[in-house]
């Protein structure tokens, strides 16, 4: 469940209940639905009937493969032949020939509906003997002698709002997980996944808190949602995207999205990133392209032959030359693009630096790594109480706020009037973005006569 759906070259079919203890087969697709549909209907019955039951089929084997159904339940196939969970499959049954045709022209087509990209939960009965809310299989012979289109016999049982996908690419079916861990400091659209499966979950587990901005940057932000989640579902609460995290948010995403029923709420093509879209480059302009001048700034001021750059947010040729300059302090293709490899050595120098660099009251602190929101206790918070009672002496419109370090409502009202002030997202709580612009604000007001251009804000790092 990591992109845009496709028809697998092979699927593996469990010969029993899911919990049974029995064999698993593993199938070329377009054979595994000759011998469904070979099961499940009658080769005598009208085409328009067999193909609208061949396009449920697909779809709902599809589904089962695509929302990972049984896999992320912890289970080594992707579907039963239990007609009680899933659809018939008589291994080593006989297939008719008529059926066969339609299969092989039909296999990599399926149902979707409107506005959602993930195949639908066809379910399907025979109709006569078990009756349920999905297609008729003998309701489907009645509808084509009246004439109707296999497409019009869909939409009398799921809806008007279907559509058909032809021609689905084929291609290898692996498990969804990545192979390696995601943990803050990383960028990559399969944390961006992440980032979209975990805001949807928040709403029914309002304890995640929201990561404003998903864009496959694992900021501090997404630690602290991946934290309470790991939180409510009993696993090790490290932060860190492993294995059984990732299928963990993937079940519980698919669960509250109802991706495995007839009531979908479906998946938008938006909630699907683009493949490479995570090179920042020339162009770029957004809180992404924020962050990496903020640490370009700090090592900048660290590493001497790292070039400084100012943080507006646009990717222009100041930008890019500092990127070239630090692809070549730490041995990189100099390209001035900041790809994955870029990217995750600058968020390790950056924290390098401020493991490295002691607290000094005559300069501007350095962001510290991690989010800080209402309910938490540290000196971190002390520091940024500190600078917003500063800042509120030339702007009264965001409160002052006492240096208890304990980040209460009445901090929270003073970040987010500083967040509406000057155009961040006004959540309440402080993350790079946010500190940076606290930050600045605090050093033009009380350093602005001694820096220099394009000295960070009060920095002194040596």
């Amino acid at each position: 469940m990591t992109g845009i759906p496709f028809i697998p070259e092979q699927i593996t079919v469990h010969l029993g209940p899911p919990d049974s203890d029995a064999e698993n087969i593993t199938i070329d697709f377009p054979d595994y639905i000759k011998n469904v549909a070979s099961s499940e209907i009658y080769p005598t019955w009208p085409e328009n009937a067999l193909r609208a039951n061949i396009f449920a089929i697909v779809t709902f084997a599809l589904n089962r493969i695509y929302t990972e159904w049984y896999r992320l339940k912890g289970y080594d196939f992707d579907i039963t032949n239990s007609t009680q969970f899933d659809q018939a499959f008589n291994y080593n049954g006989s297939v008719f020939e008529n059926i066969s045709v339609l299969v092989d022209e039909l296999f990599n087509d399926y149902v979707v509906k409107q506005g959602a990209i993930e195949p639908y939960f066809t379910a399907f009965c025979n109709g006569t003997t078990v009756t349920c809310d999905g297609l008729s299989q003998w309701g489907t012979v009645d509808l084509a002698n009246q004439g109707l289109t296999p497409y019009e016999i869909l939409q009398n049982y799921f809806g008007d709002d279907i559509q058909i996908v032809y021609n689905a690419m084929v291609k290898n079916n692996s498990p969804s997980f990545p192979g390696q861990n995601f943990s803050e400091g990383n960028i990559s659209e399969n944390i961006k996944i992440i980032q979209l499966q975990l805001n949807r979950i928040s709403k029914n587990y309002p304890r995640i808190p929201k990561i404003p901005e998903p864009n496959g940057f694992f900021g501090p932000e997404t630690t602290e949602a991946v934290r309470e989640f790991q939180r409510i579902f009993n696993l090790p609460d490290s932060g860190v995207i492993d294995k059984s995290t990732w299928y963990k948010i993937a079940y519980i995403y698919t669960s509250v999205k109802k991706l495995a029923e007839l009531d979908s709420e479906g998946i938008s093509l938006g909630e699907i990133p683009r493949q490479h879209e995570y090179d920042i480059a020339l162009g770029s302009e957004d809180s992404l392209v924020r962050s990496l001048q903020y640490y370009l700034a700090v090592i900048g001021a660290y590493y001497e032959n790292v070039l400084p750059v100012p943080i507006t947010g646009y990717f222009g040729k100041q930008t890019k030359d500092s990127v070239k300059s630090f692809q070549k302090v730490f041995g990189l293709p100099e390209t001035g693009v900041v790809d994955l490899a870029t990217w995750n050595d600058l968020y390790r120098a950056y924290t390098g630096i401020t493991e490295s660099v002691e607290p000094n009251p005559e300069t501007v602190a350095l962001f510290p790594g991690t989010l800080l929101r209402e309910g938490q206790t540290s000196e971190d918070i002390r520091t940024l109480q500190e600078y917003l009672t500063f800042i509120s002496k030339t702007y009264p419109d965001i409160p002052p706020v006492n240096a208890t370090g304990y980040f209460g409502p009445v901090t929270k009202s003073s970040v987010t009037a500083f967040q509406k002030r000057f155009g961040l997202p006004p959540n309440g709580a402080v993350g790079a973005d946010t500190w940076n612009g606290i930050a600045t604000v605090y050093s033009d007001l009380k350093f602005g006569e001694q820096k220099q251009q394009y000295q960070y804000p009060g920095y002194t790092i040596k």
